[in-house]
């Protein structure tokens, strides 16, 4: 097999879009990506009582040093480079915590990166003056314990008055413009998140004052912030209601104010997301942004926004990352995902996850709008027939297309050659296609050396005669790629799209989606009528309700404070009906309300704006 050819022949062909698609005339970028991000997510034993593993990520802190991007997740055992945010390469350190490393934080200093673990005890600090190379020293062998910590094993409630949680873990390193150093750090259903200084010593660093309570959920108020799949809480076995989660803390300064950000209500289940408190000092105080969460993916594909970081890229654009939830092997089993983010004027933060699993542009200058940067290709796949040479029990190949990680095909063996089939139903323009594998039953190591991927895949317009249309290979450069996303070097008319299997490192051969992306002939669908919004009497609460539009494959709930600033969305698919419940609210806040409507086509106009008082 060959790699997957270059995509240079495409800059003018991906140019040419239809005037139907909602994009702009010109792109801004040649190249594209999709979430989940396509990288070799690497195995890990969390759940080691049943002896399963499987691909994961979960907590991503992209560092902008240099020339160059740094990622950086848990269980990772390294890091990730990239120089165009599309590319990545895995980097083994050459030296990293016995214990591996979870949720860590991330800083560069202009000279080096800082790297510190999660613990609930002192621990080292780690630097790298050359991180491409994967070289890592010693900043400080340990960390003084954080004043008034309690030791590990000794948080049991109520704390003793003035002191706070073992810790730090969750961390995040935040340098100001005047080169004062601060941590943040906080995971609990109960206890708050913290900051305090780091004051630079002789031999490293060591704390300034005590640390300070920088904020807390407060689920009565901020319904976003309630646990369970969209908000509706869960019990523990015992009956007793899991809590809500905080976690995840953040620090971005813009225009000189404090953006502190965090994860709720937990990484599992569809509704994790990220929210901000502003205010004009690193330590606080600190106020709830009444437009909450910012960052926020309860439908579609990818499912889940929270706990990750917030940068810049080489040209100014914002991008916020997240952790979006897999949860078949495990609860935890988590990928990762990035979207295109803004500052306003105003200050008012946001997260562009409408359409955040289909692609998009990498932008190459300054885009003044993240919503220019969806492509308008739409999916072609949802619901459409598969078959497959082979089939392992109930793993039918019909799953491939339902747009559900947790739910996969299995094929009868991992030999080469097996196949997986997709008719769209129709001759289509394909422009992009995203192959996502699924571990089954699987026992694998990271180091493995036979962990990679290869495939080909073919098209037709009969079913009969196939031409190649992309390869994924076994070369000296071959690597795994879980969440393998392949924009073609220009469209291509077909109607049949066949997966032909090479290699997977995986125990067993199991496909979760193939999730194929361009365009229909015809016209977008019309905007959505009959356009309702109940508030509940609990006000975190609204149910919103539409009529159905005929050629509908799916519908975008959108809300926000102001009729032009739509910023949040819930992907509900038209065969789901024409009602959602979103319980994601703030009690104080009012808001706006539209539905658009997609098909394979395009995307319609939003229909008239609702009031939610």
């Amino acid at each position: 097999m060959q790699y997957f050819r270059s995509m240079r022949r495409s800059t003018l062909l991906l140019a040419a879009l239809s005037a139907s698609l909602a994009t702009a005339a010109e792109p801004p970028g040649r190249r594209t990506y999709a979430n989940p991000m396509d990288l070799d997510y690497r195995y890990n034993f969390e759940q080691l009582n049943e002896g399963i593993s499987y691909r994961t990520g979960a907590d991503p802190v992209i560092v902008r040093h240099k020339d160059a991007y740094y990622l950086f997740q848990t269980l990772a055992d390294g890091y990730w480079r990239s120089t165009n945010l599309l590319d990545w390469r895995f980097v083994t350190p050459s030296r990293w915590p016995s214990e591996s490393i979870v949720a860590p934080a991330v800083v560069s200093d202009g000279d080096r990166l800082v790297i510190m673990q999660s613990a609930f005890g002192p621990r080292a600090l780690l630097q790298s003056t050359d991180p491409a190379s994967g070289k890592i020293d010693y900043l400080t062998r340990l960390l003084p314990r954080i004043p008034s910590a309690v030791p590990p094993g000794q948080d049991l409630l109520p704390l003793p008055a003035g002191k706070t949680p073992p810790g730090p873990w969750d961390p995040d390193i935040f340098i100001d413009d005047d080169g004062r150093w601060y941590l943040y750090w906080g995971s609990s259903d109960t206890y708050p998140l913290y900051g305090i200084e780091m004051e630079k010593a002789p031999r490293g660093f060591t704390f300034r004052g005590e640390p300070k309570v920088m904020l807390a959920l407060d689920p009565a108020k901020h319904g976003w912030e309630r646990f369970g799949p969209d908000h509706r809480g869960m019990n523990f076995p015992n009956g007793k209601p899991v809590g809500n989660y905080m976690e995840g803390a953040w620090m971005t300064k813009v225009r000189g104010r404090y953006y502190l950000q965090y994860g709720a209500p937990g990484t599992e289940y569809n509704a994790y997301a990220n929210g901000t408190y502003v205010g004009d000092n690193p330590l606080g105080p600190f106020e709830y942004a009444p437009y909450n969460p910012v960052a926020y993916k309860p439908g579609g594909f990818v499912q889940g926004a929270g706990h990750g970081s917030t940068f810049q890229d080489k040209y100014g654009n914002w991008w916020n990352t997240g952790t979006p939830w897999i949860g078949y092997n495990w609860t935890f089993e988590r990928r990762i995902a990035m979207f295109p983010a803004a500052f306003a004027d105003d200050g008012q933060m946001s997260v562009s996850a409408r359409f955040g699993d289909f692609p998009h542009w990498m932008p190459e200058g300054k885009i003044a709008d993240p919503e220019s940067l969806f492509t308008g290709w739409m999916l072609l796949s949802y619901r459409k027939k598969a078959t497959a040479s082979s089939t392992r029990g109930e793993f039918a190949a019909s799953r491939v297309t339902d747009e559900n990680p947790r739910t996969f095909w299995v094929a009868g063996s991992s030999e080469p050659g097996q196949t997986l089939t997709v008719d769209l139903g129709a001759e289509k323009t394909v422009r992009a296609v995203q192959v996502n594998y699924a571990d089954y039953q699987s026992g694998r190591f990271a180091d493995a050396p036979d962990i990679y991927t290869a495939f080909q895949l073919q098209h037709s317009t009969d079913g009969k005669k196939w031409k190649p249309l992309a390869e994924v290979g076994d070369g000296p450069d071959r690597r795994d790629r879980p969440n393998a996303y392949l924009q073609l070097p220009e469209p291509v008319r077909l109607r049949y799209l066949r997966y032909v299997h090479g290699h997977v490192g995986a125990a067993n051969l199991a496909i979760s989606d193939l999730r194929v992306f361009g365009n229909a002939e015809g016209k977008p669908p019309t905007a959505p009528r009959d356009v309702a919004v109940k508030r509940d009497q609990d006000r975190r609460n609204a149910v919103v309700t539409w009529k159905a539009v005929p050629s509908a494959v799916g519908y975008n709930v959108r809300w926000g404070l102001r009729a032009d600033r739509l910023n949040l969305s819930y992907q509900v698919f038209a065969d789901k009906g024409t009602t959602l419940e979103l319980r994601a609210l703030n009690v104080d806040q009012s808001y706006v309300m539209a539905v658009e409507a997609f098909n394979e086509t395009g995307v319609s106009g939003l229909s008239a704006a609702r009031q939610a008082e």
